[in-house]
C-alpha cells in the first residue's frame, strides 16, 4: 500500500530521500502548523513530524508519525519501517524538487538540454512535467542506491 505524507518544515532531508523511493511526500518548508493541518485534512496526507506540540493535538493525533530521530539518515529508516516501504519499488519515479511523477522523454528533446557527454551516452531520459526538470541515469543513481542501502542496513 502506497501512502501520501505530508512533511512538517524540520524534515525536509527526509522528505527528499522519501521522495527518491518513490513515496508522495509534500513539502513545503515555510508552511505553518495550521496549514500544515489543513493541508493533510484536504489530501488525506499523513503527516510526519518532529514537532512535540504539533503531535498532541487531538485533531492530528490519529494522523501523524512523530519522527524521533535527529539525523535524516535514523529518520528514513523509521518512516520505512513503520510503513514498510520498500525503497527500490519506485526508485526514482518522482521528482525530488516538487513531488511529480517523472515521465519519459524522446532522447531528441534532451538534446542541449544536458550535457554532451550526457547526451552521447545515454539513452534514457525523464522530466518532470511540472517544473521541467532533466533526469537521467547516471552515477549519482548507484550512489544514491548505496546510501539508501546503509541507512537501511539493521542498527
Amino acid at each position: 500500500m502506497q501512502h501520501a505524507f505530508i512533511a512538517d518544515n524540520m524534515l525536509g532531508r527526509l522528505a527528499r530521500w522519501l521522495r527518491v523511493m518513490g513515496c508522495d511526500v509534500e513539502y513545503f518548508p515555510e508552511i505553518g502548523d495550521a496549514e500544515l493541518i489543513e493541508r493533510s485534512e484536504q489530501s488525506g496526507r499523513l503527516i510526519l513530524t518532529r514537532d512535540t506540540l504539533l503531535v498532541r493535538r487531538r485533531q492530528v493525533r490519529a494522523n501523524c508519525l512523530f519522527v524521533a530521530g535527529d539525523h535524516f539518515r535514523d529518520q528514513v529508516r523509521q518512516v520505512v519501517r513503520a510503513f514498510a516501504i520498500n525503497p527500490c519499488e519506485g526508485f526514482l519515479t518522482r521528482c525530488l524538487n516538487c513531488n511529480a511523477l517523472l515521465q519519459d522523454m524522446a532522447r531528441e528533446r534532451a538534446a542541449g538540454r544536458v550535457p554532451p557527454y550526457v547526451f552521447a551516452t545515454r539513452e534514457h531520459f525523464q522530466i518532470c512535467p511540472d517544473c521541467s526538470r532533466l533526469y537521467w541515469g547516471g552515477t549519482h543513481r548507484d550512489r544514491m542506491k548505496e546510501d539508501l542501502r546503509e541507512m537501511l542496513m539493521d542498527r
